[in-house]
């Protein structure tokens, strides 16, 4: 059981407002709440979104990385490691 006088009040029948109009009703700590976008009017939900790739992502990574033909290819180095530091180590006698 519940401990007395340290929870809020529970409201059963909240009701979810949306542009003035009661979309539906959940339970929550408020008797009413007042949101702007709900599943009933988010375009995933409703089914109108518009996937807009204004580049093409994939494309600019493989161009980006030479993967894909007339894209920039960035040079590789093949042989030899990078040159060994001298300055600055001693020489154990």
């Amino acid at each position: 059981m519940a401990k007395p006088g340290i929870h809020p009040t529970w409201y059963p029948e909240a009701k979810v407002y949306c542009n003035g109009e009661v979309v539906m009703t959940v339970g929550s700590t408020v008797p009413e709440l007042h949101v702007d976008v709900w599943s009933g009017n988010h375009p995933f939900f409703t089914g109108t979104q518009k996937i807009i790739d204004t580049e093409g992502r994939v494309e600019r990574f493989l161009r980006k990385y030479g993967m894909l033909e007339g894209g920039e290819e960035t040079p590789v180095e093949t042989g030899s490691a990078a040159p060994k530091r001298t300055t600055g180590t001693k020489k154990k006698k």
